[in-house]
């Protein structure tokens, strides 16, 4: 493991902390003009996030209705009725994405495809980072204000979904993540800075509440007049 992610994963809680829990589960609250440009009517309602630590699989409850939650693993992903009744469900869902841009509209499993394996990613960054298949390496750092952000990246192994095969990561002076970029690439391959702040301590790991995504230029400067997504983080409960 680099020296970077070393440090940043110990900052986080530490991997033995994190190796002693199962799962996760939050409440999440999300906005932002990503949603209408997929054609999706997203309300401010709180929700329940579920996710496995050690494998990728999450839920979200409720989904599209009350009593209804979501089943996503990368090779299907399926909205169950609360008695685990299969409503509707896509295998290899990612196939289904071909052709899309930013401004195709989703149905409800390519938007819980979407908040599974996004929604996955930041609840397990950056300890998912030292997992097998991973190869990070140093790069340059960004300059924010009157800090200086160390940058990493990683590239995914091809069995974990997510937003792209190569994707950013930049810590603060004290080692806790502040900014993720990558490319959507179900979206047409847009860039995104995602900004993420507000850590609490839950059983000793550090947990960001609030996360901005905005696009990014080449420069990879963030265009601050359109929030694409906001995800708000709070009641964070491991097992």
């Amino acid at each position: 493991m680099i020296p970077l992610l070393s440090d940043a994963i110990q900052a986080h809680g530490g991997l033995d902390r994190w190796r002693a829990r199962r799962s996760l589960a939050a409440s999440i609250v999300t906005g932002g003009e990503l949603w209408a440009l997929k054609g999706i009517d997203q309300d401010r309602s709180p929700r329940t996030m579920r996710i496995d630590l050690h494998r990728e699989w999450a839920s979200v409850e409720p989904f599209g209705k009350a009593g209804q939650r979501t089943d996503f693993t990368p090779e299907r992903i399926a909205i169950e009725a609360e008695d685990g009744r299969v409503i509707a469900e896509r295998r290899h869902p990612r196939a289904s994405f071909a052709r899309h841009d930013m401004r195709t509209h989703w149905d409800p499993l390519h938007r819980a495809y979407f908040n599974g394996y996004a929604l996955w990613t930041y609840l397990t960054t950056p300890f998912l980072l030292a997992t097998d298949g991973f190869k990070v390496r140093e790069i340059d750092p960004w300059r924010e204000g009157m800090e200086t952000w160390r940058g990493l990246r990683a590239i995914f192994p091809p069995e974990i979904a997510s937003h792209g095969t190569e994707q950013d990561f930049y810590f603060g002076p004290d080692m806790l993540v502040r900014r993720h970029d990558y490319r959507v690439e179900i979206a047409g391959g847009f860039a995104a800075a995602q900004y993420i702040s507000d850590p609490v301590r839950v059983d000793g790991i550090k947990m960001p509440t609030k996360r901005r995504a905005y696009l990014r230029d080449e420069d990879l400067a963030p265009v601050l007049d359109t929030l694409l997504v906001s995800i708000d983080l709070s009641d964070f409960r491991f097992s």
